[in-house]
């Protein structure tokens, strides 16, 4: 199963980690340093150049040098809707 996260963006539903709300979490140093690292080792995708309202954090079987920083325009309360509708 795939959830759709913005602007043409699906992901794996197994990936996901989970997701976050943007105003609220990065008010704490250690969120705004994980986005930053994540960035800077290229494993953050902006979804789009809509204002951001959450981020999605994705991992697979391989492991944490294949996850990945979901920056999506879409709020967390449609996104846990959309995911639940597919369970």
């Amino acid at each position: 199963m795939y959830l759709h996260i913005g602007d043409n963006v699906s992901i794996k539903s197994s990936q996901i980690i989970g997701f976050f709300d943007i105003d609220k979490t990065t008010t704490t140093k250690e969120t705004r340093n994980f986005l930053s690292n994540s960035e800077q080792k290229g494993a953050s995708v902006t979804i789009s150049e809509d204002m951001p309202k959450s981020f999605i954090v994705t991992a697979d079987k391989k492991g944490e040098e294949n996850s990945k920083v979901y920056i999506s325009p879409i709020s967390v309360s449609t996104l846990k809707k959309r995911s639940k509708k597919g369970f």
